[in-house]
């Protein structure tokens, strides 16, 4: 652009468009492009300088090697190189990742809000919760000047060692599909483009630069891409596109898995963006494969190169053209007029309310999964003093430290929360744990002892450097199991509090202790959260979103150094329920201070059509003597199909609030499409005409659950 021409197209006007008019408006600005104009708009932007041009408050004076990718990555890496293409006033994508909180800066601007991570959310099992959290993370988007948000991250928890399964919802498609399309609804309410990943089969994080998953296609549509269809249902704006191989082929030039299934059967109008770096192996494969951006900057993808390959024939031309039709639509569906930002000010980030919903998740989300003859809730009359112990017990670890860390303002601790909520008359007190003898010694002279155990980034999480990566071992650090046996001997009053990102074996120290809580990794408010629990303020309400095995032996093989994987059919709950084996914490598990009943379960009717629906309600009651809520879990599994099926699938939840005494009749609507198979011979979704047995109650295990059947004819 010359001198002071003003760019042909005002992003302003294009705000309440409708969808036809919106697709005008983008096949318009394309036929206006040049192909080098085009191939821009399919590259991050490379350099610093030109990034700081649209962003000159943010960040200014860092050097790429003063600051961390949290800091540097939304004013460098991560905005679209559309914003060189100043004739025609294209806007530039403004990355943040996720999922806890906005990710980055850290200087410059007032502090984020850091939720629980991801899984600790899903043990909530609470989809309103997390629509809310979405707006919040939308509102904190605005504020820091983002457009794009790369923190709806689904990948399944296949194996419990896996390194992201704390960014993830867990091991359930179906609970996966809810939480992630409920988050997609709240950040998008904000003019928000969000951005599900890692598409797909990303279930290692150790090798996820190389690894060859191979999957068959029914276990591929049923298992592993459910949960990606329902977030793009709801409007979803971006796919990111994993570094891992599926059946032989990189996810970022994936045909099948980007053109044929996503742009093809499920009709995604968005647009593809690679995963940082790596993900992209061959440019002209990865544009004939479906791609759309090539992430954070140009290095497959070049321009100069690509332009070649159209010119000789090699990538014909429409295939640009649909690439950056995506481009475009999308960031004019999101366009919002610029003086719109003075509805997020500065305070908005971090405020009050936001951090409030943050110690509410932390509340829902944290699980009990002991309590030996009620211990828990602690009586303050009863107790005089506390000893919290352990390495992680007065340290703000809130996940791991690669593109999900957020930098909050404080972070609460386990030490300082208990000892925030036992009050004047409590006196609370720490220990490392790290001398087994002075940690006798304290235990001896105490009332209760408090021992927080677990992971931190270096065991769990995104692989950097030689830190993070698939965890090595599921059963607690030895130093842990030890400490827990030595203070056990002297003091029979514990209680063990472990924060990891997936489950963890206690098989050998469980019975040596009084109550067990897992409080995942709890975000900026964990802490005070655990201090209300501990001591009745608030009644545990979280359920385990995977599986917690007795041993690995009840779980899928899984090696994290491996190149090659075969991922079956079965995982989780499911491989349990195919093997027969008794978990020690059943998905869906988990206490609480009263006790809920089931009865009465019903159907409107016995037989229904495949196009038809279903209503299952059943009467929950608390009978316990205080206030505390329920989910409600219902699964549905097939008699006698033609082909090998799940014994029972998540198809429903809903959480409900009960009072002591009193009943609830919980209603559920069960449409009869939810209960295909994909059926590879048809290449299509079959419905059988079968009975169905509906099972429901507290958690997956058998003993929880109350049964009924219908009809599909």
């Amino acid at each position: 652009m010359e001198g002071n021409l003003k760019p042909k197209y005002d992003w302003n006007s294009f705000v309440g468009l409708t969808t036809d008019q919106i697709e005008e408006r983008a096949i318009e600005i394309l036929a206006e492009m040049t192909l080098e104009e085009k191939l821009k708009q399919m590259v991050g932007m490379y350099t610093q300088i030109q990034a700081l041009e649209f962003l000159p408050t943010a960040g200014e004076g860092l050097s790429l090697f003063e600051a961390t990718y949290n800091d540097w990555m939304r004013i460098y890496q991560a905005i679209n190189k559309g914003s060189d293409n100043k004739r025609l006033g294209i806007p530039p994508i403004i990355f943040s990742d996720g999922p806890r909180g906005i990710v980055g800066p850290r200087i410059n601007v007032r502090k984020p809000t850091c939720f629980p991570v991801a899984i600790a959310r899903a043990a909530s099992f609470d989809t309103n919760l997390e629509e809310r959290i979405g707006n919040a993370i939308g509102i904190e988007m605005r504020v820091h000047r983002n457009n794009f948000f790369g923190g709806v991250c689904i990948n399944q928890l296949y194996h419990p060692r896996g390194g992201r399964a704390q960014e993830s919802y867990g091991e359930d498609t179906y609970l996966l599909g809810e939480m992630g399309s409920a988050l997609v609804r709240g950040v998008q309410k904000h003019k928000i483009m969000a951005c599900a990943k890692h598409y797909a089969v990303n279930n290692q994080e150790t090798t996820r630069m190389m690894i060859d998953v191979t999957v068959d296609e029914r276990t591929l549509r049923e298992v592993f891409l459910p949960h990606f269809k329902k977030c793009i249902d709801v409007g979803l704006a971006s796919i990111m596109a994993a570094y891992n191989f599926v059946n032989g082929i990189p996810c970022g030039q994936h045909a099948h898995l980007l053109r044929g299934i996503l742009k093809g059967d499920w009709n995604f109008r968005g647009f593809v963006i690679s995963d940082w770096i790596f993900c992209v192996r061959n440019g002209k494969e990865a544009i004939l494969g479906g791609m759309d951006i090539e992430m954070p900057w140009e290095m497959q993808m070049k321009g100069k190169r690509m332009k070649k390959l159209v010119e000789k024939g090699e990538i014909p031309p429409e295939f640009i053209d649909e690439a950056v039709l995506r481009i475009l639509r999308t960031k004019i569906r999101f366009a919002h007029p610029e003086r719109d930002d003075k509805n997020y000010p500065a305070e908005l980030s971090a405020c009050e309310e936001h951090i409030q919903l943050a110690l509410e998740v932390a509340r829902k989300g944290t699980v009990l999964l002991e309590n030996k003859n009620n211990f828990l809730p602690l009586k303050r009359t009863n107790i005089k003093k506390i000893g919290v112990f352990g390495q992680y017990a007065d340290k703000p670890i809130t996940g791991d430290k690669g593109s999900s860390r957020v930098y909050p303002e404080y972070v609460i601790t386990p030490f300082q929360g208990i000892k925030k909520i036992a009050g004047e008359g409590i006196k609370v007190v720490h220990d490392n744990g790290s001398k087994l003898e002075k940690a006798r010694d304290i235990a001896a002279s105490i009332d209760v002892v408090v021992i927080v155990a677990g992971f931190d980034y270096i065991d769990e999480g995104e692989a950097i450097i030689n830190i993070g990566g698939d965890r090595k071992i599921l059963t607690l650090k030895p130093k842990d199991i030890t400490l827990i046996e030595e203070v056990a001997k002297v003091n029979p009053n514990v209680i063990v509090l472990m924060h990891s990102g997936g489950s963890i074996i206690t098989e050998s120290w469980r019975e040596k202790v009084k109550a067990i809580l897992m409080l995942w990794y709890g975000g900026m408010e964990g802490g005070t959260a655990l201090g209300e629990i501990l001591f009745g303020d608030v009644n545990p309400s979280g359920k385990v979103p995977c599986t917690f095995p007795k041993s690995e032996d009840q779980l899928p093989p899984f090696d994290r150094e491996a190149k090659k994987a075969t991922y079956g059919y079965y995982h989780g709950y499911r491989f349990v329920d195919n093997h027969g084996y008794e978990p020690r914490y059943p998905f869906g598990y988990g206490l609480s201070y009263t006790t809920h009943s089931y009865s009465n379960v019903k159907l409107d009717k016995n037989k229904v059509g495949t196009n038809g629906q279903i209503e299952i309600s059943v009467d929950v009651t608390n009978i316990g003597t205080v206030a505390g809520e329920e989910v409600v879990q219902v699964y549905i599994g097939a008699q006698n199909s033609k082909v090998e099926r799940h014994m029972k699938e998540l198809k429903r939840f809903k959480r409900i609030l009960l009072n002591p005494g009193e009943k609830k009749k919980v209603n559920f609507i069960l449409p009869a499409r939810e209960l295909a198979f994909y059926d590879v011979t048809q290449s299509s979704w079959v419905i059988e005409p079968l009975t169905y047995n509906v099972y429901i109650g507290s958690s997956s295990a058998p003993k929880d659950l109350i049964e009924t059947q219908f009809n599909v004819k």
